[in-house]
């Protein structure tokens, strides 16, 4: 097990088998130094758990530890193609979409739940740029999706 998997366990959490894809497109590509994720959505044992819009049906408490589920797969989908989260040098850049009611303004807050996991498990290596984005629905009815983008060691 690799040092960010035990930091991850030693959280109370399982790093997740990589989600399958919802069309046609793969979990991650790696070009160079950099792997990009696709849209993680929070699925837990491909089933997502809540739906809605976040000031509506979700609140914005549930949508960020949503947001936190969606970091997990996306720490997921690197593992499936780099096979070592060790290899992370640091994370790049968070983008976080929030399917949002239309008087909804805190897609940062709600975004926060990714950017706080990835810190938690990666220390200093987890600090990135981000864009929190509201939009008006999301794949399956999700509250939340985030993707990644981080370099690695070669």
């Amino acid at each position: 097990m690799s040092a960010v998997e035990e930091k991850i366990s030693s959280l109370g959490l399982t790093l997740p088998e990589v989600a399958a894809p919802l069309a046609s497109y793969v979990p991650a590509v790696q070009t160079g130094s950099y792997v990009y994720t696709a849209g993680q959505l929070p699925l837990v044992e491909g089933t997502l758990g809540v739906t809605g819009k976040v000031g509506a049906e979700v609140t914005q408490e549930e949508a960020k530890e949503l947001a936190r589920i969606c970091a997990l797969n996306a720490l997921a989908a690197v593992k499936s193609a780099v096979g070592d989260l060790d290899r992370i040098v640091r994370v790049v850049k968070v983008v976080g979409f929030v399917a949002s009611a239309p008087d909804f303004t805190g897609q940062p807050g709600v975004v926060n739940g990714a950017s706080e996991l990835l810190g938690e498990v990666l220390g200093d290596k987890g600090v990135h740029a981000r864009s929190a984005v509201g939009v008006a629905v999301l794949p399956l009815d999700a509250p939340v999706e985030v993707e990644i983008q981080v370099e690695i060691a070669r």
